[in-house]
């Protein structure tokens, strides 16, 4: 099960946070804001952690 952790304003900034999280050994995913129809590049994302691990994306956070 997964949660979302974070939101974020494009895929550049989704895919970033993705590659920190996963270079910490913390699967990541990102989804698109809304329907998937809409999906751009340039819309908001969110990134998603699994459910209960949300203490370690936040320990990731704080170390940078």
């Amino acid at each position: 099960m997964w949660i979302e952790f974070k939101k974020v304003p494009n895929l550049m900034t989704a895919q970033m946070w993705k590659d920190v999280f996963e270079g910490e050994g913390l699967p990541a995913r990102i989804l698109p804001e809304g329907d998937i129809l809409d999906w751009g590049e340039r819309g908001p994302f969110r990134i998603m952690v699994p459910r209960g691990r949300e203490h370690v994306a936040e320990e990731i956070l704080r170390k940078l």
